[in-house]
């Protein structure tokens, strides 16, 4: 995938790891950056398009692909933290965690592959966890919710080759972004994980693996 002169999308990039996202892309030489958030007014990003787009919404996805039919790379980044346990965490949380990381996410690929597939393929980016694999007692609808998260990137890998788009996941620790501000551990600096994730696009790579969080979580799994 070429960043340079490509046209990108990216959801939750009015601020943290989105927004780097997005200053990354544009620095690459994207042709056009959609920055999208559920309130547009709270992007600053200068050189982007803006966008609303709550990818929980069907209407509110279907009118940003309708908007944006010249994308040729996705960035799924959008999230939410709730820090809900499983066996007595409020249900309505656990629901928004698999509503957004799974759902939302598939939601957005489903009203976007028609359109790469228009423009020649292109890539998607899926912004994923080293929670994908491992659990976090006081964050456990987080992890089932990025577990699902990784099946669903994996699977649409493969539905997706037949038109030609390539699909990366990222996979990463703990980034200095506002959704991790009360946790005292060290944290990569988000600039660096968008330039990590995007150059693994840019080579083709199924998987990004950032740090050594990351790495060791997924070596457990084998």
């Amino acid at each position: 995938m070429e960043i340079n002169g490509s046209v990108a999308l990216v959801t939750g990039a009015n601020r943290g790891l989105g927004r780097h996202f997005a200053l990354e892309l544009l620095n690459r030489g994207a042709a056009a950056v959609y920055a999208t958030a559920r309130d547009p007014r709270g992007v600053d990003l200068p050189g982007a398009r803006v966008l609303r787009l709550d990818i929980t919404d069907p209407g509110s996805v279907a009118a940003a692909a309708d908007a944006a039919q010249d994308v040729n790379l996705l960035v799924n980044n959008a999230g939410v933290a709730t820090y809900t346990n499983l066996l007595d965490g409020d249900l309505r949380q656990i629901r928004l965690e698999m509503e957004t990381h799974y759902f939302g996410t598939l939601q957005v690929v489903r009203a976007f592959a028609p359109v790469l597939a228009r423009n020649g393929g292109g890539a998607i980016l899926n912004v994923l966890s080293l929670l994908s694999w491992a659990n976090y007692d006081g964050a456990n609808a987080y992890s089932a919710a990025k577990a699902a998260q990784w099946s669903l990137t994996n699977g649409i890998r493969l539905e997706l080759a037949r038109q030609g788009t390539a699909v990366t996941g990222v996979h990463l620790g703990a980034a200095d972004t506002d959704m991790m501000a009360g946790f005292d551990v060290p944290k990569l600096d988000p600039a660096s994980v968008a330039a990590t994730a995007l150059d693994g696009v840019a080579a083709g790579q199924r998987e990004v693996l950032v740090d050594d969080a990351s790495r060791a979580a997924k070596a457990a799994l084998v």
